[in-house]
């Protein structure tokens, strides 16, 4: 009997994101695409929805329910006042050898001291330390700069035998880098179930503790000595009095996600906790501030 060689058919699902919104949109399709997303970065950045997260999946019988599941999960974005999200649009994709090639454009990228890589790479460098993410929140055209920045701050922060809170956890990067940087004890929280069970996994798959919980800021008992918040800034304004409750005397706050825009109002928010800057990072349009009370 003949056997069948009939390669699945692939369905790409494109959102356009304004640039504020593609790490929440980059994490939802991530949940329903194979192997993660991608994302197609302007080269002169014209505001609104200029950027597109793209994501495949086979077209099969759960498809449709899959691209229905993501419509209603990105029409829920609407509601943290992100920047503006295009229509969810569908699209056969022809090339039969597209994946591999799409797979060989996701590269290993180093940030500050850790090389953060796609788990069918095997590359590895002496002097830094890897995490293994599979293309989701991490990867796109490239880590979004929101990450980068909080990476650089988990890689000069002291971390040995510390606590450490991270909230928004998502993919669990940051929860990844700071117990592979010595943190004793690390939460991950989340208010989506499904980014808490992927966080949870990636720990595992990267051979570190991490407690992944749903909930945000207000859901955690207890003191902790750093807090990593890469959020945006009108959920920053809004939780500052939960993220100040949950650090201890004298610890560090890394919130990130923040718009040159957004910068004041999340600073005054913070004040107003009796938090203040001892570090901040601008690039591309995107602070990250580092506080202490």
């Amino acid at each position: 009997m003949a056997t069948s060689t009939a390669r699945p058919r692939w369905l790409e699902i494109a959102v356009p994101a304004h640039a504020e919104a593609v790490e929440a949109v980059s994490e939802i399709l991530s949940r329903y695409g194979h192997n993660g997303i991608a994302v197609d970065v302007p080269v002169a950045p014209r505001g609104g929805a200029d950027h597109t997260v793209k994501a495949y999946l086979v077209e099969d019988v759960d498809a449709v329910a899959k691209v229905a599941d993501a419509r209603d999960a990105l029409g829920h974005l609407q509601a943290f006042g992100l920047g503006p999200i295009g229509e969810l649009a569908v699209r056969e994709v022809e090339d039969e050898d597209w994946l591999e090639a799409w797979k060989s454009t996701v590269t290993p990228i180093r940030v500050g001291r850790f090389l953060v890589r796609p788990t069918w790479s095997d590359v590895t460098a002496p002097d830094a330390i890897t995490i293994a993410l599979d293309p989701g929140m991490a990867f796109g055209t490239g880590l979004h700069p929101t990450t980068q920045q909080c990476l650089e701050a988990v890689s000069y922060l002291d971390l040995e035998g510390l606590r450490v809170l991270d909230v928004g956890t998502g993919s669990g990067i940051l929860a990844i880098a700071a117990a592979k940087r010595g943190a004793r004890e690390v939460v991950g929280v989340d208010t989506d179930p499904l980014a808490v069970r992927a966080a949870n996994e990636n720990a595992v798959a990267n051979g570190v503790t991490v407690e992944g919980r749903l909930g945000s800021a207000a859901d955690v008992d207890g003191k902790f000595d750093v807090v990593l918040a890469n959020l945006v800034g009108s959920v920053l304004v809004q939780i500052a009095p939960n993220l100040r409750a949950r650090l201890r005397t004298s610890g560090s706050l890394v919130a990130a996600g923040i718009t040159t825009q957004a910068e004041r109002d999340v600073l005054s928010a913070f004040v107003a906790e009796g938090l203040g800057v001892v570090d901040r990072d601008e690039r591309a349009d995107w602070v990250r501030l580092v506080l202490t009370g």
